[in-house]
């Protein structure tokens, strides 16, 4: 920690001998870190999070106020929490790994065919979800959006298959042997069934809500993902976001909020890291 407080002295007191070389390092670092924590962004990694500034600042104090001995296994145990950290998100770097090693360096510079699946991916789980409708067989899609939802991804099946109508609607017949859980879509590709959702402790849902709807809503507060509910009993179709429930929506007003919830990140995803930053300083995010 003595290092890195000396480190920070000595950047202040050189500031002003920053030149172009030393800025784009530094916005290089930044694009850097922002990416980690975009792809590490899991309501768990947010408690990890708090946890880790609360060991610097504690270790920071400590130096302070020379209390050597805390001080020294403060230092140590940050030491080895690096290395923790690389065990516990090895899943999440793994999977970065293997979607920049699977791809070339045009795909991962045109999002054009991103948006391409994430349309026909819409136009599908539409199709999947009117026919259940129809027929009256439950359902629980789970969009993923921002939000990892690693920790319910392990309660259910890994599927990793292509998003298509049919699928869904084998994964949710009623003698399937996943079509009790949810349905967790990442990437416009079916990543898991049978998933466990945590149920909603709102109690001014209305009564005739059973525990998909519940489960939906759940979700819906407890990440930014993008939820939809058809109903076993009614067969009618809803949608679960930020903990609100739209219910009884027509196949055709469903692809109007997938498209709306769903494409609208797509696009401001294109925006660019430094766009982002540029209008968040300038107080115009758009």
């Amino acid at each position: 920690m003595k290092e890195l407080f000396s480190s920070i002295k000595e950047f202040f007191s050189y500031r002003t001998t920053i030149g172009i070389a030393d800025v784009i390092d530094i916005l290089l670092m930044a694009l850097i870190i922002y990416e980690l924590i975009r792809l590490i962004r899991t309501t768990s990694a947010a408690r990890i999070a708090k946890a880790i500034l609360a060991i610097v600042v504690l270790t920071w104090l400590t130096d302070v106020l020379k209390l050597r001995t805390v001080n020294w296994l403060l230092d140590r145990i940050l030491e080895i929490g690096i290395i923790a950290l690389v065990i516990l998100f090895q899943p999440e770097l793994r999977r970065l790994l293997e979607r920049v090693g699977g791809k070339s360096v045009r795909e991962l510079i045109d999002t054009k065919s991103k948006s391409s699946d994430l349309d026909l991916g819409i136009i599908q789980t539409v199709n999947a979800c009117q026919a259940m409708s129809e027929a009256k067989i439950g359902a629980l899609i789970v969009f993923e959006r921002n939000i990892m939802l690693d920790e319910y991804f392990k309660s259910g099946t890994e599927v990793d298959a292509k998003l298509t109508s049919e699928l869904l609607r084998n994964i949710f017949f009623p003698k399937a042997a996943l079509h009790d859980g949810a349905v967790i879509i990442r990437d416009s590709r079916v990543a898991a069934a049978g998933c466990v959702l945590p149920l909603t402790g709102n109690n001014h849902l209305s009564s005739d809500l059973g525990t998909r709807h519940r489960a939906g809503v759940g979700m819906s507060e407890n990440s930014d993902a993008v939820v939809i509910i058809v109903s076993e009993e009614t067969g009618t179709i809803s949608v679960a976001t930020g903990g609100m429930l739209k219910r009884h929506l027509a196949p055709q007003t469903l692809e109007k909020v997938l498209r709306a919830e769903l494409i609208s990140d797509e696009k401001a995803e294109k925006k660019g890291f430094f766009r982002r930053v540029k209008e968040q300083l300038s107080g115009k995010e758009k």
